[in-house]
């Protein structure tokens, strides 16, 4: 079927004047918007959709919502025959989120779903919180992360609080494509809604800290600047650091109004300084310990503490997790909890530094794909044979504990305000203590290109980009020897030394290439499942012995990870 032919199936009568009327304007002017809108379908991927909003099979909006969502009431009705059926929903600041929210309540409803709704704007940590807290059956949460503003995105999570993998998410799949537009039931029943809010917030504040903390030492001495980078976390993260006893608390106020311009910053992503200036600009005047930010919908957290230098400096996500799950470790440990039957969860783009904290401690690291639906599936499998003990991703993500099944700032952030508050008790900073992490396991430094290539043409760039790093491996990076590349998408690894190739299936496919070196680098290699990208993951590795000399294995490994971007030509 041609662009043109998918166009005008929309200019019948199931869908409303607005919708044909700029679908024939496209169509009368011959406009570029038409081809760009209807030449695919907007892919409902394993864990939802995330896309441009507009008209058009290929943007977000009430019908491409409505599709999904009619083709999840179909499953729920399948999976939990003769019963109630609940849906928690909840959406972020973006535009049209709140209106997205009520057309999926409003398809649900009409299939005879009893909808569980937030007020306004929720963290999706919150809503898989929810999921598992109000006993629903799945959740919806309307985010694009840290997207430009004008995307949105559409995410499921089932019964257990994390989101949908298989075998759900691929019948969940099945059933979304096999809806037509005309079978959507559009129609909702309020009566069906329960309104949720500041009751609920409580309920899972209360959580994140019974979850996260260990040690009252120093709250009332900490400077903590905040900024919810006109997110979420403007409702829960400020009560959740009072109600925890922390007292120094000062907001960037102009980013603490939820907004989905994000009209102070370029991109509202904690992984970027940038992001983050205004917030380290005011702990420069307030002579702030830790600078804390979040992203749109309160999952992800972006850290800046006080350098050797005394200056602000963002950690990457790599240093954030390492911190934090060295730390809780630590105190699991000094309180007799580990006994052998714990693990930790991490991903195949993340440190390789996790493998030897969990050695250390005495515990397991799972490692799967990236997302954290994965570390939740790793949780609901070892469920009642191993505990949990927390998981974080390179990509600003990291969650304590099992009480939330995603990705987590709140609790994360409690977690990380305790030990800089511990930190400075003890005459140091949070800074220092990674070092000592480093000094007793190696120093692990990270870096991360972002190709991006957008449009058909761009997508189309990034598979031959992928099709010559997977069929012409690199043979060396930064004078070292490639001993081993993995490919996840062909499930094998192949040792270079030995010429031998041998099947990985513990892990489901995954478009992602991984090299390993001689001395300890690893350089992965995926297209983004949410944005017009292909990433590379960098991570070197050397020793370090004091403060002094990790200032300057710093320049040694930025130096070397230049080399290594070099060598793939980026």
């Amino acid at each position: 079927m041609t662009t043109l032919e998918k166009a005008k199936l929309w200019l019948t009568d199931s869908f409303d004047q607005e919708t044909k009327n700029t679908i024939q304007n496209w169509i009368d002017t011959n406009s570029d918007e038409l081809e760009d809108s209807f030449y695919k379908e907007l892919e409902f991927g394993t864990g939802g959709m995330r896309g441009i909003m507009g008209v058009g099979t290929n943007r977000l909006n009430k019908y491409t919502l409505g599709q999904a969502t009619q083709g999840l009431a179909n499953y729920l009705h399948q999976q939990f025959p003769n019963q109630e059926i609940k849906v928690a929903i909840a959406y972020d600041v973006r535009h049209n989120s709140k209106e997205f929210g009520k057309v999926c309540a409003d398809v649900l409803t009409a299939n005879g779903i009893k909808v569980l709704l937030f007020k306004q704007h929720r963290p999706t940590p919150e809503l898989s919180f929810t999921v598992r807290d109000k006993k629903c059956n799945a959740g919806i949460v309307l985010t694009a992360s840290h997207n430009p503003p004008e995307y949105n995105g559409y995410k499921v999570y089932w019964d257990d609080g994390a989101q949908i993998v298989p075998p759900n998410d691929d019948a969940i799949i099945k059933e979304v494509y096999s809806v037509k537009f005309d079978e959507i039931k559009f129609a909702g029943n309020d009566d069906l809604i329960e309104w949720i809010g500041e009751k609920q917030d409580q309920v899972y504040i209360d959580a994140c800290m019974e979850n996260s903390l260990y040690q009252d030492i120093g709250r009332d001495n900490l400077n903590i600047v905040f900024t919810s980078i006109h997110g979420t976390t403007y409702a829960t993260v400020p009560q959740a650091l009072r109600k925890a006893g922390f007292k120094k608390i000062d907001l960037v106020t102009e980013q603490m109004i939820p907004s989905g311009n994000f009209p102070t910053v370029e991109s509202p992503n904690p992984e970027e300084p940038a992001a983050l200036e205004m917030a380290m600009d005011l702990a420069r005047i307030t002579n702030g310990d830790i600078v804390i930010g979040t992203d749109p919908d309160g999952d992800r957290l972006g850290i800046a503490v006080r350098n050797l230098d005394g200056e602000i400096q963002l950690l990457n996500g790599n240093q954030t997790n390492t911190i934090l799950t060295y730390y809780i470790l630590d105190q699991w440990k000094k309180a007799g909890k580990i006994t052998g039957k714990e693990f930790i969860g991490s991903t195949i783009v993340t440190s390789d530094i996790f493998y030897e904290i969990a050695k250390k401690f005495g515990v397991d690291c799972k490692v799967g794909l990236t997302g954290f639906k994965w570390i939740g599936k790793m949780i609901r499998d070892f469920e009642g044979k191993e505990k949990f003990i927390c998981g974080g991703e390179e990509s600003f993500g990291f969650m304590t504990g099992d009480f939330v099944r995603d990705k987590d700032s709140c609790g994360s952030i409690l977690l990380a305000c305790e030990i800089a508050a511990v930190c400075k008790a003890q005459g140091k900073t949070m800074y220092q203590y990674m070092i000592e992490i480093y000094k007793d396991l190696g120093m692990y430094y990270e870096g991360l290109v972002n190709v991006v290539k957008k449009g058909r043409t761009g997508a189309e760039e990034i598979n031959q980009m992928m099709m010559d790093f997977r069929n012409n491996p690199v043979k060396e990076l930064a004078g070292s020897k490639v001993t081993e590349v993995k490919d996840f998408q062909e499930q094998t690894s192949l040792n270079l030394i030995e010429n031998k190739k041998s099947v990985m299936d513990d892990i489901p496919k995954s478009n992602v290439l991984s090299y390993y070196t001689e001395d300890g680098t690893k350089v992965c290699i995926r297209p983004s499942g949410t944005e017009p990208k292909i990433k590379f993951y960098v991570s070197v590795k050397d020793s370090v012995a004091s403060d002094q000399e990790f200032k300057e294995k710093v320049i040694v490994l930025e130096e070397k990870i230049q080399k290594i971007k070099g060598d793939l030509k980026l």
